[in-house]
């Protein structure tokens, strides 16, 4: 019985190895397809499995140089162990007392009038659906983002960033909250296609006739695609770059340099304005192709504070390139905008800038720097209050902005917050993780500390003081040749 039993053994065991070799080759299959299944609907903050908007067509990302195994381990990496250990930070403790928040910060309250008295629901905000980019979800101090189309080269990434950073400053001090973010340029929602039920959906610019609701945009935390670094260094560096030169100094005429092929009528008519004797313009086109085989040596912005004007004209819709021009402390000439970002609604004309006339460009532009010349001592105290404008805009400001715009529409839901079930959990980690080696440096230099100090003082709602206001500057913006 003995030997029969050995041989019956010796027969059994290789049978057992192979089906345990099978069943773990099995195994490691299901794995392999489940992991790759996982990876190919995963959507992520960089654009994985993600279509451009169809509102603002850009080509779609492509993802090269990774294997399937390779992208899908990162995938897995990124989008869902990153932020596994995270803890949410305690409760803030400030040890000084705040200040109050600079007037511009009553236009929180203009924005949201528009659900002061129904509220958000969350049938409107499901409807806001249709027209953004992201879902952002804030729970217990976490960010959740559900993601629907991929946004423009890297501002997803960079605007996520800077919601996390706000988190980081006030930990413990955000509230729950529900919104909708479309990461592209021109409002969408406007008030007489929605009167019924206003859409309430964040985005970088908004206009009288919007619905959409301005927010910081991407590059106060840097553009890394233009090289364009954090806000705090690039209003540093182009202050340090406008003192090189005195207002007498300076090249008495205007100067412009940008990317006038951005379907922008008005940046066309001003390519026409491009003679320093005629019009008292220098008007210069930004090739952003080659600049970037130069490795950026001709758009540092701190070389760009030589001239007493600057011209501002929107491009494809309201451009980033405003502080940047404002920041050089010139006369700033803004072309009449149509759009309107957070900040510039605190711009007043003839104080800040001189307002040009869309209609007649080049001549509009000949009779300001006309004027300046005439008026160097007023001309300069243009310029220097605007860069102290500016200056005082900095991250604490900024991200005072932030805090009270989503504390203010926070209290307006009419529903609590939950996780949707296709949101991930964004966080530092994830971001990083997902941030290539230029990417990484810019967001750590951009990084944010526990503040000290409570947010600024919000002024109280008065909507009909802020509509009297902005009657006020457009009378004055009508009145364009009337320079005195």
């Amino acid at each position: 019985m003995g030997l029969f039993s050995r041989k019956t053994d010796q027969t059994l065991y290789p049978l057992l190895r192979f089906f345990i070799a099978l069943s773990i080759f099995t195994l490691v299959l299901l794995i392999h397809f489940k992991v790759e299944d996982i990876a190919t609907q995963t959507k992520t903050i960089v654009g994985h499995n993600l279509q451009p908007t169809p509102w603002h067509l850009f080509p779609a990302k492509a993802f090269k140089n990774e294997t399937k195994y390779a992208l899908a381990s990162k995938i897995i990496q990124c989008s869902y162990l990153s932020c596994a250990r995270m803890t949410t930070n305690g409760q803030t403790t400030f040890t000084h007392e705040p200040e109050q928040c600079p007037e511009f910060y009553n236009s929180i309250h203009r924005d949201l009038e528009p659900w002061s008295n129904t509220r958000v629901s969350y049938t409107s905000l499901m409807e806001a659906k249709k027209f953004a980019s992201m879902r952002i979800v804030i729970i217990g101090g976490k960010l959740y983002v559900d993601y629907y189309y991929d946004c423009v080269q890297s501002r997803a990434l960079f605007t996520v960033w800077g919601l996390l950073q706000l988190l980081k400053r006030y930990p413990g001090s955000m509230p729950d909250v529900d919104l909708m973010f479309d990461c592209m340029d021109r409002p969408i929602v406007l008030k007489r296609d929605h009167s019924a039920m206003p859409l309430p959906i964040f985005r970088y610019c908004t206009t009288p006739n919007h619905f959409d609701i301005p927010f910081p945009d991407w590059s106060f935390w840097g553009w890394v695609e233009v090289n364009l670094g954090p806000w705090q260094e690039e209003f540093k560096s182009i202050k340090q770059g406008s003192q090189k030169m005195s207002w007498q100094n300076k090249f008495p005429y205007a100067y412009w340099k940008g990317n006038p092929d951005v379907n922008s009528p008005v940046r066309e008519k001003l390519l026409f304005c491009n003679d320093t004797n005629k019009w008292g313009a220098q008007i210069l086109r930004q090739n952003w192709a080659q600049e970037i085989l130069d490795g950026f040596k001709n758009s540092k912005l701190s070389n760009q504070c030589n001239h007493r004007y600057k011209i501002y004209a929107e491009g494809y819709a309201w451009s980033v390139s405003l502080k940047y021009i404002l920041s050089c402390g010139p006369v700033p000439l803004i072309i009449n905008p149509k759009y309107e970002d957070f900040f510039s609604r605190g711009l007043s004309p003839r104080e800040n800038y001189l307002p040009i006339s869309p209609e007649n460009v080049c001549p509009s532009i000949k009779t300001a720097v006309e004027w300046g010349n005439s008026h160097p001592s007023k001309a300069e105290a243009i310029g220097k209050a605007v860069q102290d404008y500016m200056e005082h805009l900095n991250m604490d400001r900024v991200y005072d902005y932030m805090y009270h715009l989503i504390n203010e529409y926070a209290k307006l839901l009419d529903f609590k917050p939950i996780r949707p079930s296709t949101a991930l959990e964004e966080c530092i980690d994830s971001l990083l993780c997902y941030a290539d080696e230029t990417q990484r440096g810019f967001l750590e230099r951009s990084a944010a500390s526990p503040s000290p100090t409570h947010p600024c003082k919000l002024p109280p709602p008065n909507v009909e003081m802020i509509k009297k206001q902005v009657e006020a500057k457009n009378i004055i913006i009508n009145r364009t040749q009337l320079i005195v």
